[in-house]
């Protein structure tokens, strides 16, 4: 008798007794499942823990491995599904997953459900669960109901434990907040939607949460769908095709290391990242056609709906910028207002609802003076001191500039602000949809009202990413032409040319092994310097840093997906790899270069160098300057390069494989190193380009993360970066799809006393943005302590924006802060003053405090020293100017903070502006004493 009979007799005679001692019903041996559980395969060391917890739950179940679904028959004919920490779902699954739903399905998941699959599969997740996974908890939270009122089903003392989990992030659909963390401000942990449970926490893991707390929530989220059986489990004995009762991994046996070749074509090894460092050879990837393959068109595609199949909507976004942890970092600081939307609205929302629209009235009434305050008479060239602007008394409003204001503006106001009233009144009688319509209404009309067709910027940085699909589809000198003289026109100053992407240079090279294959016939480098500086622009290359590849550009350039690149293919030992041996961490599309190894770090300061010494760039703009994403409270982590793993060994004797994020002053040590590599990177990088060429200008795009969460998770600490004087300007990537969420990025940076003298210039992702809405997140950077913006990226630069930008801000012969932040100072500074005389000519404020004899004296003084520094930067100037601004912002904060309550919000405008510059001087001081020691002047 084989194995599979006698197990067969054995499980029938247990179902016997079960039978006769009354334990399970008569029929039991033909009950279906009671719920299904699907087995993914990139959770295997997860998964013991979740098998024993179900043998340990006391219901009949069935085990689905997730590589056999196909369809929606696949799941399974059991009313619940259950997807503990199934993080890649292909888009084939996750529309049999949307089918089998809407046929009368319910889900249950648990931890970052998705959240290494493609956009359109995690846009159709959300939908279905209601929301998502958005981060993990750096500590031990404990649950706690949401109201005092608990739901039955989870209305029992054992579900409230302590869990080491996440925040779940919900969409607009309806939902119910049932539970949360105790935390101060009560993120959401579990979520619920009428066919589904979210839990926030990955299930069935050890160090995450105890047995008996996994199964009582598993066992209360079935209950809220069915009735569970009392009886004891049991397995079944003719299960359904493709369900098991039990899937047994067995841990991989040690190999003997030896000699292998990969192919760029074959996968990136998923064996234990100890066993596979051994000599490997990659064979260079065969040349593309000749022919490249047109660019795919970066649109939103629908799939059709098929007959019968419920709700489907996938989107296929085909783009190499579409950044997921950006994506889910605004959804962190989401405020979504749906129209006719007639959900509750807490005291909370009310609260922050009168805030953004008393913030947009705000900008719009600053907005306006502005524009008047710039269209004041001046004239540049009457002072003796070179001064920018003429003196304050000079300047004389007129009668047409306070006719500007017209009365429909007011009006518009004047209903916004009752708006801002009444929207607590409406909120108390339960008119949730009107209270949102009317607000929606209200943001509308004050957009409209925008001086949209009037000068109204000062001088400022004005970057944009011109992004290498931009350069490919212009093919030619004279077509990015075009496009050099359409930014031009519109006030850009500052381009970011896309230089090195996936280790191809746009530039014929000779240090990296190819040139991008797209390129052909020209070199778009030296033709966009001549461009930009013809145009008065700056030129900044920007470079991939760490980030060798990407699955994406591969198909775009018709090679393998899995290709790694031209330099990890000539040099395999250069790669990185995360704690499973992958080089492209699962569910991302880059490999990334190992930033330890010193061959690594020489080929990139040889690279760079060439671009400073060969092409007479301004700057140098880095990407990618840090490790993939991670996120070691899940067991994803990156960073087991063999040069990493040598040197860390050699210095503390272990090998970082061995360390968990449990063992916590050997993580924060190991987390240190690796943060460390990149540190000394960016110092060795700067202090070499920079005596290469005196003048060059270094910035960083970077994750606006929390600081403590970055490093933990990408080892990126630019504020390290920013105090040493390595870079110039940080460009924090702060994307979102409306003002109130991009101040909220934006803001905590911009208030930062940690940057030194570095500038801080925003980024806005003009992707999906509406054209107001983009000017509107430009007003509002405007009126914060910041000297520009950055603009990502060139190819989202549509014509309704060209327009409006050539009417506020296409402004020629202004000085550019990062070249001549003293001169910057003193334009901006002026601009101000102006501003003070259209509000005191037009009596709009009780501004007396800065109208009177002694404050005007103290501004002259200040104007004054300003246009001298401008003039003659020199220490002398420098201290004076500075003392003269710091009397300035005393008297100026103390006399208004008490008078003026009728416009709190101008007031605070007014100081940013000061503040905005004392950053100028201090990073004029920063580049002055710089280029001193170098023997070259500033202004």
């Amino acid at each position: 008798m084989n194995r599979k009979t006698v197990g067969f007799v054995i499980l029938n005679i247990n179902l016997f007794l079960f039978n006769f001692l009354g334990l399970l019903p008569a029929k039991a041996i033909n009950n279906p499942p009671v719920f299904s559980v699907i087995n993914s395969q990139d959770n295997p060391e997860e998964w013991q823990g979740i098998s024993n917890r179900l043998q340990q739950l006391n219901v009949n179940y069935c085990v689905i491995p997730l590589s056999q679904v196909k369809n929606k028959d696949d799941w399974g004919k059991a009313q619940v599904l259950f997807l503990p920490n199934v993080e890649v779902l292909t888009t084939e699954q996750a529309i049999a997953l949307d089918q089998w739903v809407s046929q009368g399905g319910y889900l249950i998941a648990s931890g970052p459900v998705g959240n290494l699959s493609t956009p359109g599969v995690r846009q159709l997740l959300r939908k279905l669960l209601g929301g998502y996974w958005g981060f993990s908890l750096n500590t031990i939270k404990n649950l706690q109901p949401t109201n005092t009122t608990i739901p039955d089903w989870v209305n029992q003392k054992e579900l409230f434990g302590a869990i080491r989990g996440g925040v779940i992030i919900p969409n607009n659909s309806p939902s119910q907040n049932s539970v949360v963390w105790n935390s101060p401000d009560r993120p959401l942990a579990i979520l619920t939607t009428e066919k589904s449970t979210l839990l926030g926490w990955n299930w069935g893991t050890d160090t995450v949460a105890s047995v008996g707390l996994d199964i009582a929530w598993l066992k209360a989220s079935l209950n809220r769908y069915l009735r569970l059986p009392t009886n004891s489990k049991v397995k079944l004995v003719n299960p359904p095709p493709n369900c098991q009762t039990t899937i047994i991994t067995e841990p991989k046996k040690p190999q003997t290391p030896k000699k292998s070749t990969i192919t760029p074509q074959a996968k990136p090894a998923k064996k234990p990242i100890k066993k596979i460092f051994k000599k490997r050879t990659i064979t260079p990837q065969a040349k593309p056609a000749k022919k490249p393959p047109k660019k795919p068109t970066i649109t939103s595609q629908l799939t059709p709906k098929p007959k019968n199949t419920g709700s489907l909507i996938v989107s296929k976004i085909i783009t190499e910028n579409l950044i997921d942890p950006i994506n889910q970092l605004e959804q962190n600081v989401r405020l979504d207002v749906i129209p006719n939307s007639n959900q509750p609205i807490d005291q909370k929302e009310t609260i922050i609802l009168q805030k953004e629209l008393e913030n947009l009235i705000g900008r719009l009434e600053s907005t306006h003076i502005a524009a008047l305050a710039y269209n004041f008479p001046k004239n540049i060239n009457n002072s003796t001191t070179n001064s920018p602007l003429p003196k304050a008394e000079a300047i004389k409003t007129s009668s047409s500039n306070q006719e500007t204001l017209a009365s429909n503006l007011a009006e518009t106001l004047t209903k916004a602000r009752e708006t801002v009233k009444n929207i607590p009144l409406l909120i108390q009688q339960k008119n949730y949809a009107v209270a949102r319509q009317t607000w929606l209404q209200a943001k509308a009309d004050l957009w409209q009202h925008f001086p949209i067709n009037q000068r109204l910027a000062q001088p400022e940085i004005r970057a944009i990413w011109l992004d290498r699909g931009t350069i490919v589809k212009a093919g030619n000198e004279a077509e990015l032409a075009k496009i050099f003289d359409k930014l031009a026109r519109g006030g850009i100053n500052t381009i970011f040319l896309e230089t090195v992407n996936a280790s191809y240079p746009i530039y014929p090279s000779q240090v990296a092994p190819q040139q991008n294959p797209l390129i052909r016939g020209w070199d778009p480098l030296e033709t966009a310097v001549k461009l930009a500086h013809a145009r008065g622009m700056e030129l900044h290359a920007w470079v991939w840093v760490f980030a060798a590849g990407n699955s994406r550009h591969n198909q775009i350039i018709n090679v393998s997906p899995d290709y790694l690149g031209p330099v990890l293919a000539a040099n395999p030992d250069w790669a990185n790899y995360d704690n499973q041996g992958n080089i492209i961490p699962i569910g991302q599309t880059k490999p990334f270069l190992d930033p330890a190894n010193p061959q690594v770090r020489e080929y990139l300061l040889k690279l760079y160098t060439e671009i400073v010494t060969r092409y007479q760039v301004d700057g140098i703009h880095l990407d990618y300057i840090r490790y993939p994403f991670q996120d070691p409270f899940v067991g994803r982590t990156y960073g087991y390069g063999k040069a990493a793993r040598e040197q860390f060994k050699q210095q503390t004797s272990i090998d970082p494989l061995d360390i968990s994020p449990s063992q916590r002053d050997l993580w924060q040590q190991w987390t240190a190193f690796r943060t460390q590599q990149v540190d000394s990177f960016v110092a060795e990088l700067s202090q070499t380009l920079r005596q290469k060429q005196k003048n060059l200008i270094l910035s960083v795009a970077v994750f606006p993360l929390p600081e403590y969460e970055r490093i933990e998770k990408i080892q990126q600490h630019w504020e390290v970066w920013a105090r040493r004087g390595d870079i110039d300007l940080i460009m924090p990537m702060t994307y979102a799809l409306d003002t109130p969420r991009f101040q909220r990025l934006a803001q905590p940076w911009i208030t930062s006393t940690k940057l030194g003298a570095t500038l801080l210039v925003p980024g806005i992702r003009l992707l999906s943005l509406p054209t107001m809405g983009a000017f509107d997140q430009l007003q509002l950077l405007r009126d914060l302590p910041v000297n520009g913006y950055a603009l990502f990226a060139a190819e989202n630069f549509n014509h309704e924006l060209e327009q409006i930008f050539n009417s506020t801000q296409g402004i020629k012969n202004e000085p550019l802060p990062q070249r001549q932040p003293f001169r910057t100072a003193a334009f901006r500074y002026a601009a101000l003053q102006r501003e003070w005389l259209v509000v005191e000519n037009n009596r709009q404020l009780p501004i007396s405090a800065i109208t009177t004899a002694e404050f005007k004296k103290l501004s002259h003084q200040l104007q004054d020293a300003l246009n001298q520094l401008a003039s003659v930067p020199s220490t002398i100037n420098l201290i004076t100017a500075r003392k003269t601004l710091n009397r300035v912002q005393y008297q100026f904060s103390t006399a208004l903070s008490v008078e003026n309550k009728t416009n709190p919000y101008q007031v605070k405008v007014w100081e940013n502006r000061l503040l905005a510059i004392e950053r100028l001087i201090r990073f004029g001081e920063r580049r002055l004493n710089m280029r001193q020691r170098n023997g070259i002047n500033v202004k």
